[in-house]
């Protein structure tokens, strides 16, 4: 005898209420939904719906872009088929934030997750980035799309989602981006924004094999030079709030009738103390570059000069830290021997 019997709705409506909405059918399946009743809720017009392969939300209309981070993290992610217990009693249920691992989302996402102004907002971005390790065996569909890697970043939490740092962010959704403008405005706000400093944008912008595009070549120039900009901002904000002697700025120095020595940031002629903003780039001539810092450093110091490297990062996250150490070495400038003349020319 056979029966027109309903499906029981009590899992699913237990399922459909919990804080979790976005669920995978290995998922569903351990909490009791069979294919069968799967198939039915996601008929035309039926309460749940597929986002992807495998990926459901369980409710009609349109997702939320959460929802569809979500998605994509559930489809990418290794699979786990734990759900949360259906609480005991109303009110009981506590947020559960699920785990995505080997899942990461990042580009143009990551970058509006990360608080950019100048990346889309989720809902106008048709697909969205996540990446995976290398030998994963997935593809991209629909709104996800897969990047597979050899080293997968450490993520940063954000909205409780495994986010890209932004480094690499930008340097996967810079490879998708053929517009200089477009280019250009988010490697600014990365530097203007203080999300990070332009040394760990070139980086991975060479790691990824950009930097043979012009249009990144000529953002890329830009952003060195907004950093060395703010860093020479936070150099002069240095010696005024924590009572520096007032140097001499941006000079060259050179033996009298002889060669040039090279240029400093700041200098200090009655303590022979010289500071030099290291705003290097890891590119590919980056061995050469080191090696003229370290010949011009070298030669200095063999003239009694006090050489004090900065990098921009020290100055954004340890000012008084680097002010101390300025200090000190003017300071010790009274036990050492008179150092040699030099010439100071503006530069």
């Amino acid at each position: 005898m056979t029966h027109n019997t309903p499906l029981s709705p009590r899992p699913l409506r237990h399922i459909a209420e919990g804080t979790r909405r976005v669920l995978t059918a290995a998922q569903l399946r351990s909490h009791g939904v069979s294919p069968a009743e799967l198939a039915e809720q996601c008929r035309p017009g039926g309460p749940w719906q597929q986002l992807l392969p495998g990926v459901y939300v369980l409710h009609p209309g349109p997702p939320t872009s959460e929802e569809r981070l979500h998605a994509v993290l559930t489809y990418a992610a290794r699979e786990t088929t734990t759900l949360p217990a259906v609480p005991s009693q109303p009110g009981a249920e506590q947020p559960h934030r699920p785990v995505y691992s080997d899942a990461v989302v990042t580009g143009l996402a990551a970058l509006t997750l990360h608080g950019f102004t100048t990346s889309p907002p989720l809902p106008a971005l048709d697909r969205l980035d996540v990446l995976v390790p290398r030998l994963r065996r997935l593809r991209s569909t629909g709104f996800a799309r897969v990047l597979r890697t050899a080293h997968l970043p450490v993520p940063e939490p954000v909205t409780g989602l495994p986010v890209a740092p932004v480094p690499r962010a930008l340097a996967d959704a810079v490879a998708d981006l053929r517009d200089a403008g477009v280019v250009r405005r988010l490697l600014t706000e990365a530097v203007r924004g203080g999300h990070c400093d332009p040394a760990s944008v070139v980086r991975e912008l060479t790691q990824a094999k950009l930097l043979g595009r012009p249009h990144v070549v000529d953002a890329v120039d830009s952003l060195l030079a907004e950093g060395r900009a703010f860093a020479e901002d936070r150099l002069y904000r240095m010696v005024r709030e924590y009572g520096l002697p007032d140097p001499v700025w941006n000079v060259d120095l050179r033996l009298p009738g002889g060669p040039h020595l090279g240029g400093v940031d700041a200098f200090w002629p009655e303590h022979s103390v010289a500071v030099e903003l290291d705003t290097r780039a890891p590119r590919q001539d980056e061995d050469a570059m080191w090696s003229e810092y370290a010949r011009k450093r070298e030669h200095l110091e063999r003239l009694g000069i006090t050489v004090v490297h900065i990098t921009p990062r020290k100055l954004r996250e340890s000012l008084e830290q680097q002010a101390t150490v300025v200090r000190t070495a003017l300071m010790a400038s009274a036990d050492r021997d008179p150092a040699a003349y030099v010439v100071v020319v503006p530069r």
